[in-house]
């Protein structure tokens, strides 16, 4: 049996990753001419798929242009990324690691790097600093790619994911000042910055009072429109040797509102569960599947929120949009104006809703399916 061609989970490959064109060439113009970007969009709408497929086009055209994406994920203090920075720019620089080492060695005017390779380079290359001389000396790595691209004639293109992780670092505040400080000035670099966190990624780069407040273009990330996403479905059935109609594949970004992750996993569990054609008894399955699958998840999500936080949920439910009022604060048992407004807040940051031209809703809607089963027992099966 053929693989899937419907991937969720993780960064999608060039044959799943459907419509943005627009997107990918804007992205594209703006970082082979320079510009700076962040992208900022809810959580799991296809950043990082997005970013990867971009610089893979690059990395096929431009040559001169040596390109890095960095997870900061796990970083966990500014040295850690300060170290995982120097050592993939260094590694990005070259395909050989015996330019690695000595590009370590020579690159650095006042620190003196601890560099080591075993048996896989690839892997195991390792770099790392005094952390006290880091700390007097951290202009030499953050001008790190300036510093090579000058060196070799070549240009740099770094993408750093889940940028809105630094912000937990001690000082992060004069860390954020030094990194624009820096950065700003590079000629040769470029730089594509963009997370999950979107109430963080916005505060960080729309906020006037921030370092990074103009650093470069903002993309706002919206949804892939609908017609895109059964024309994507439809063919990913027939090149599989498998059919779904219209009719069907309409109702896989319908039910999902058009979340990319969530529109390719129930594309998935209906393609895995169709013999030879998906029909509504698949698409039923499939969604009862998903849901189950994630309910851990969503219990989860419920039970670290308080009781007015969860009422909140459920007044976003039932479509109210005057939480303040007094009907809807006595009916929904909600609290006061200042509990509304606070837990608003706070279930905004924590991406559950969003307000899309003036109403709430919820940010993930399988989430929503879940909840309204749990709370309204409402059916999600399509008759």
């Amino acid at each position: 049996m053929k693989d899937s061609p419907f991937i969720y989970g993780t960064t999608v490959s060039t044959y799943s990753f459907t419509n943005r064109e627009a997107e990918s060439a804007k992205l594209q113009s703006n970082l082979i001419n320079g510009v700076n970007t962040t992208i900022i969009s809810p959580r799991r709408w296809g950043k990082s798929s997005l970013v990867e497929k971009v610089i893979s086009e690059i990395n096929k055209t431009d040559k001169n242009t040596k390109t890095v994406i960095i997870d900061l994920f796990s970083a966990g203090s500014e040295e850690e990324f300060l170290e995982t920075f120097a050592k993939e720019i260094i590694k990005a620089s070259s395909s050989k690691w015996e330019d690695w080492m000595s590009s370590g060695r020579d690159l650095f005017k006042k620190l003196i790097p601890k560099l080591s390779v075993g048996i896989d380079p690839n892997t195991d290359f390792s770099l790392s600093f005094d952390w006290d001389e880091l700390k007097k000396n951290s202009e030499e790595v953050l001008n790190l790619p300036e510093t090579i691209a000058k060196s070799k004639g070549i240009k740099f293109i770094i993408c750093l994911d889940e940028f809105q992780n630094l912000s937990s670092f001690n000082d992060f505040l004069i860390f954020e000042k030094k990194l624009r400080a820096y950065w700003q000035r590079h000629k040769l670099v470029t730089y594509c910055l963009y997370g999950s966190k979107r109430h963080m990624m916005t505060d960080i780069f729309n906020n006037p009072a921030k370092p990074f407040y103009r650093f470069g273009d903002i993309m706002l990330l919206q949804k892939i429109e609908t017609k895109k996403w059964i024309s994507f479905i439809c063919k990913g059935f027939s090149d599989t040797g498998k059919q779904i109609d219209e009719d069907i594949a309409s109702m896989i970004p319908s039910i999902m509102k058009n979340h990319s992750w969530y529109v390719q996993q129930l594309a998935h569990y209906i393609w895995n569960l169709s013999y030879t054609k998906a029909t509504i008894a698949e698409v039923n399955t499939a969604l009862k599947e998903l849901i189950n699958a994630n309910s851990p998840l969503y219990q989860k999500e419920t039970e670290s929120i308080s009781h007015t936080q969860l009422n909140l949920l459920k007044a976003v439910v039932k479509g109210e949009t005057q939480f303040t009022s007094t009907a809807v604060m006595k009916k929904h048992a909600l609290g006061t104006p200042r509990n509304v407004s606070k837990n608003k807040t706070m279930l905004i940051n924590s991406d559950m809703i969003h307000e899309v031209n003036g109403v709430f809703e919820f940010v993930d809607p399988a989430f929503e399916l879940w909840f309204k089963k749990q709370y309204f027992n409402q059916n999600y099966t399509i008759v």
